[in-house]
């Protein structure tokens, strides 16, 4: 029986299946076997290598897209001989070719050629899976709320305490606008890869081949053929400061999404929203009331996980002894984690999204009951007309104390005023003290 460690792999395996094939050892040896393969067709196409049969070449592009179980097990059954992952993959390719070409499997490389350039596409898919499930699920669902709120008025709370209103609209717009902030920066993040040797030198290369100029066929071969970004100065390992810069996005995204559950779990508690009840569903094991915020706090603990791994690989990640050590090498194997974690997130956050119900009469009482928040307008526009302690006859007249609408107007009334700014201040209620907060959803929302 299979009792796995992580509950990626156990409880959570089926919410974060479009990462199985990519984070996972399977994933990395199927990585591996592209780029020793791209490689040789390469070396090949350069005429460095010998010219490869078309059945050859047909059969190892089709191997390129129909990696499988059954490949990716021959592997692993060479590895458990050689001992050594990157070579096995090499053994095993040897299977596929005829004894000519041999030789020219993993040519001139270490294996961090392999390994690199490998994790170099994991990331790069990986972020494209959960790129697209904030574009296609969690923004359409922030972008629907906006514009549906945009005009429902709502009590602003700044340090706990009443403040100036705005819209739910509105305030649901912000994180759309975070989030189109740090996705364009994660998607322009490019992942660096390089094809050198063993110490960056091309040594080896230049040994077999003086006449070639490997620096420029290197470039090629990872900005061509692999669609990477080459790094053309590096020790044995590339240093991974481009996947540590995807990595720091990844968890910023993730404090920015943590703040909006947070945001949405509070408004919660206080009744602002209500939620969908699934057929089924217990609440609580004593409680029958109980409706409870889990989609957001399960979505909340997640990104904790995804931002804490994350933040640890792009510490650590970028520092190696010298030339290399192998502490980055078991550190890369932990980008799953980080991913999954963030994948399990996206999916609960949209789970709970799906289930609020604006209780916009619970709103608009809370707004109801905070008339103190015009106090801010009084003084600002006494201040237009020339008051300058009109802060201070603000603060003597409302702070600490439960004020009434009535009690506001009546302060207003007994000012000096001209008399169209004190009708203005009159007519006003909490309700329609916000602002430019509809106008901003309109603009900046699409």
């Amino acid at each position: 029986m299979n009792h796995p460690l992580s509950p990626l792999d156990g409880r959570y395996s089926a919410r974060v299946q479009e990462l199985s094939n990519i984070f996972s050892e399977f994933g990395l040896m199927r990585y591996r076997t592209i780029v020793e393969i791209k490689w040789l067709l390469f070396l090949s196409d350069q005429g460095l290598a010998p010219a490869i049969d078309e059945t050859s070449r047909i059969g190892l592009l089709a191997l390129c897209d129909s990696f499988g179980e059954e490949e990716f097990r021959a592997i692993k059954k060479i590895e458990a001989t050689t001992n050594h992952d990157v070579k096995a993959v090499e053994y095993f390719l040897r299977e596929l070719l005829p004894k000519d070409l041999w030789s020219w499997i993993h040519f001139a490389c270490t294996s961090e050629d392999i390994n690199n350039t490998a994790y170099a596409l994991m990331l790069k898919d990986g972020r494209e899976v959960i790129v697209n499930h904030l574009k296609r699920e969690i923004l359409p669902a922030l972008n629907a709320m906006a514009l549906e709120w945009k005009a429902v008025p709502m009590l602003c709370r700044t340090h706990g305490q009443t403040a100036t209103p705005s819209t739910m609209g509105k305030e649901i717009a912000i994180f759309i606008g975070r989030l189109h902030s740090v996705l364009k920066v994660m998607e322009q993040c490019p992942m660096n890869a390089k094809i050198n040797g063993a110490t960056g030198t091309y040594s080896a290369h230049l040994a077999a081949f003086p006449d070639a100029d490997w620096i420029q066929l290197s470039q090629v071969f990872i900005e061509d053929h692999l669609d990477l970004a080459w790094n053309p100065l590096t020790p044995q390992i590339e240093p991974h400061d481009k996947a540590c810069a995807l990595l720091n996005r990844v968890g910023l995204c993730s404090s920015v999404l943590i703040d909006l559950s947070r945001d949405i779990w509070g408004y919660i508690s206080l009744g602002y929203f209500g939620q969908k009840t699934v057929a089924g569903e217990v609440g609580s094991s004593t409680m029958p009331h109980k409706v409870n915020p889990i989609d957001f706090e399960n979505a909340e603990g997640n990104l904790k996980l995804a931002r804490g791994i994350a933040r640890t690989l792009s510490d650590e990640l970028p520092i190696s002894r010298w030339q290399r050590d192998l502490t980055d090498s078991t550190l890369q194997r932990n980008y799953g984690l980080v991913f999954g974690h963030f994948l399990l997130a996206l999916k609960s956050l949209h789970k709970g999204l799906k289930k609020l119900e604006l209780r916009e009469k619970r709103v608009a009482e809370d707004l109801a009951n905070a008339p103190e928040v015009l106090t801010e307008a009084v003084q600002t526009v006494l201040r237009a007309h020339g008051h300058h302690d009109a802060y201070e006859q603000l603060k003597k007249f409302s702070r600490g104390q439960a004020l009434t609408l009535e009690q506001v107007r009546e302060f207003v009334g007994q000012t000096d005023l001209p008399a169209d700014a004190k009708q203005r201040l009159i007519d006003l209620t909490p309700a329609t003290y916000c602002g430019a907060a509809e106008e901003l959803v309109n603009r900046f929302v699409n």
